[in-house]
């Protein structure tokens, strides 16, 4: 079924069986920052190498045997569906556990599942993308998509803050972006520290530098509670459309089915009907801290 335009896209079909996971090698291993590092993953099946497909904004399980498996978003390249990279903070047993692997250690993965930002449903229009801390990852092949399909949209904008420079993911990316992509890159920290010359204070502060054509405008949000919200009901004074409005939320996903219940948001469930949710469709709930 095609998405309605404006709607969260859901996931293609991918040709794996998403409930057993798959033997995936990693490539190489990269240190971000102080507590976050970027794998490169090799599905070894050639069959299911070449059945494997994703859109930006979707997630893998990732599998360590004996220990367990945990939701990580794709940060790779969609157009690139073969080499798979997943940005991943250590903040738990098998984030560790991946990190012990190292380059040229086996995992599994199982995926991808999810809704993924609304490629079809920005055609013609403004996209400004807000990210905060690893928020990025998920953004990451949104930006990939947009600069190889520049003639999609109009005005491309990203927004990035995080704690300080030293806690920047894909920092040498984001220079790069910002010279060559012809998208309008802004990034700010809390904390300047070093040679820092660049906007200090939180992400929502950059909207003060930006125009929004609020009706030919979309919204992309990711990043902690606290910045989802606020961007999100900024956008929303500045009469951007809650359809147009786009957040990614995370939670505690251990199935990726919605049959576990760990991540039910209200009716929905994050890892079936997100992570991506068009704002129209969880404002009832957004604010509630309980849900």
């Amino acid at each position: 079924m095609t998405p309605a335009q404006g709607e969260a896209t859901p996931r293609p079909v991918c040709g794996l069986d998403t409930w057993m996971p798959v033997p995936v090698r990693i490539l190489d291993m990269k240190d971000e920052n102080f507590n976050t590092f970027t794998i490169r993953l090799r599905i070894e099946d050639e069959a299911a190498r070449s059945a494997y497909r994703w859109a930006p904004g979707q997630f893998n399980m990732l599998y360590v045997p004996g220990v367990g498996e945990a939701a990580i978003s794709i940060s790779s390249d969609p157009d690139k569906p073969t080499e798979l990279e997943h940005t991943i903070r250590v903040v738990g047993s098998v984030t560790r556990a991946i990190k012990r692997t190292g380059t040229g250690g086996m995992i599994g993965l199982r995926g991808p599942f999810g809704t993924s930002w609304p490629i079809e449903g920005i055609k013609g229009k403004n996209v400004v993308m807000v990210a905060g801390g690893i928020g990025l990852a998920p953004i990451r092949p949104m930006v990939y998509w947009l600069i190889r399909h520049r003639e999609h949209c109009k005005r491309v904008i990203l927004l990035y803050g995080c704690r300080s420079p030293e806690d920047r993911v894909f920092a040498s990316e984001l220079e790069e972006w910002e010279l060559k992509s012809g998208l309008d890159i802004l990034v700010t920290v809390d904390n300047a520290t070093g040679n820092w010359t660049g906007p200090v204070g939180v992400v929502t502060q950059l909207l003060k530098r930006v125009r929004v054509d609020a009706e030919h405008t979309t919204v992309m949000v990711c990043g902690p509670k606290v910045l989802n919200r606020a961007a999100s009901w900024q956008f929303l004074q500045l009469h951007v459309p809650p359809e147009q409005v786009y957040v990614s939320l995370e939670r505690n996903m251990n199935c990726g089915f919605g049959q576990c219940g760990h991540c039910q948001y209200g009716a929905k469930f994050v890892c079936r009907d997100g992570p991506v949710f068009r704002f129209a469709d969880i404002a009832h709930i957004f604010a509630k801290e309980e849900i």
